[in-house]
């Protein structure tokens, strides 16, 4: 009954970095930074994988999807975020929230999936190189691709209806800089029991099932380079699984730090900090790491490159 006389909440006010106002102009020029890297960075890799008829392979089909998320993901979150910057106003409507927070969610659950399958690739690569073009198929290449993005939409709409479903009718400030899970249930008024759990399962069963595809696949594949004799070979097929490796190891330590986690003991300042590691700097590391590591995407560059010079 103490909840009758309160307004139901339209709109919520993201605290984001507003309370270190000595620190708006570092972080605004940090932010714009990363993101500006990170669009042309991931937008070179898809651009380099489609002219280069060399990268027409299921590993760069794999790794332009996985660059066509980060900038999706990335974008979802830093425009809103900047815009806080410049406008001094950190007040976004309940409408805006719900789909940012689903399309956060879609994108980061494709990303998760998209690792898995790239680790998958990885292992018939090197486990089976003479059959790997049969066995990663043209076919199989879209419907592990479409199987990824269908998880995604499943998992966010179900945890955006759950958690957007709830009352919100006491504080709306959302001590974060973006409409998150654990921030966002913090101020509801009516019982997050069950939104909590469908978060929990989903979650849980996407981020445990995608690393123990990658952990089999990894074993396998660190068995084989073993068998390798020749340090030359060894040497070689680690490079083709070292980006790769390197990406999931960052991207799952702060996926798991942040929801596979109890709430007690972090601050919300530490939190943030976590979290825009995952959402603005892992998608920016992204194709760093894959082409600074690659010598067909260094190749490709340069032959793209001459041929521009030359038009």
């Amino acid at each position: 009954m103490e909840y009758m006389n309160q307004s139901i909440v339209t709109e919520f006010i993201l605290l984001g970095f507003m309370d270190h106002p000595k620190l708006w102009t570092i972080l605004f020029l940090a932010f714009i930074l990363i993101y500006i890297v990170t669009v042309s960075g991931n937008l070179g890799i898809i651009i380099l994988a489609a002219l280069d008829a060399n990268l027409h392979t299921p590993m760069y089909f794999f790794l332009s999807n996985l660059s066509l998320v980060d900038v999706g993901y990335s974008t979802t979150i830093a425009p809103r975020l900047l815009m806080t910057f410049l406008q001094k106003n950190s007040t976004i409507s309940f409408t805006e929230c719900s789909v940012q927070f689903f399309f956060f969610c879609l994108f980061v659950t494709v990303e998760t999936c998209l690792l898995a399958v790239m680790a998958y690739d990885r292992f018939t690569a090197i486990c089976n190189p003479l059959l790997y073009f049969v066995a990663m198929s043209k076919k199989l290449c879209l419907v592990l691709v479409t199987s990824a993005y269908i998880c995604g939409f499943v998992n966010s709409a179900a945890q955006t209806s759950f958690i957007f479903s709830l009352s919100f009718c006491s504080s709306n400030v959302i001590n974060h800089f973006f409409c998150d899970v654990p921030p966002i249930l913090k101020l509801s008024c009516s019982s997050t029991a069950v939104a909590n759990t469908v978060h929990f399962i989903f979650a849980t069963s996407i981020i445990m099932t995608t690393l123990l595809i990658i952990l089999i696949s990894y074993t396998y594949i660190i068995f084989a380079i073993l068998r390798i004799r020749s340090a030359q070979g060894r040497h070689k097929a680690f490079s083709t699984c070292a980006s790769h490796f390197m990406a999931v190891t960052i991207f799952y330590g702060t996926i798991i730090f942040m929801y596979l986690r109890p709430n007690s003991g972090v601050s919300n300042d530490e939190d943030k900090i976590v979290s825009v590691f995952y959402t603005l700097v892992i998608p920016m590391l992204n194709p760093m790491i894959y082409s600074l590591r690659n010598k067909d995407v260094k190749d490709a560059f340069i032959r793209t490159r001459g041929k521009i010079s030359l038009n």
